[in-house]
């Protein structure tokens, strides 16, 4: 669950795109069109009935060397602020809470999706 985290550094496998002045990486989730095709999962369609994952851009983010101590302290101020100060405490303790589309778009969601032409609204 973590593919748009490590797709954004030089170590992801991805291209390096500009656009507008920006750097991003290429991203797709395993549920994207890009990922489930007919080739590779092998079930003998030749289309795939929807699309349920992400296909876009992400922020270039540099080295993952230079980023996971951020990252790190980032997760335990998490932890902290939830009450918890190791990884079993918070297993024990933490909550999973819904958002809405619109409280996530709010916090910062850092995909691009690509532009895609219109498939007759599937």
């Amino acid at each position: 669950m973590l593919g748009r985290y490590f797709a954004r550094f030089d170590e992801s496998p991805s291209p390096l795109v500009r656009i507008d002045g920006q750097l991003f990486k290429e991203y797709w989730g395993e549920g994207s069109r890009r990922a489930r095709n007919a080739d590779r999962y092998g079930h003998g369609e030749s289309t795939l009935v929807f699309e349920e994952g992400v296909d876009g851009l992400v922020p270039y983010a540099g080295s993952l060397y230079d980023a996971v101590g951020g990252t790190l302290a980032k997760i335990r101020a998490t932890m902290v602020s939830c009450g918890s100060t190791t990884l079993r405490q918070f297993h024990d303790t933490a909550t999973v809470a819904e958002v809405s589309h619109q409280s996530f778009l709010q916090n910062g969601a850092d995909v691009r999706l690509r532009d895609r032409p219109s498939d007759g609204g599937s």
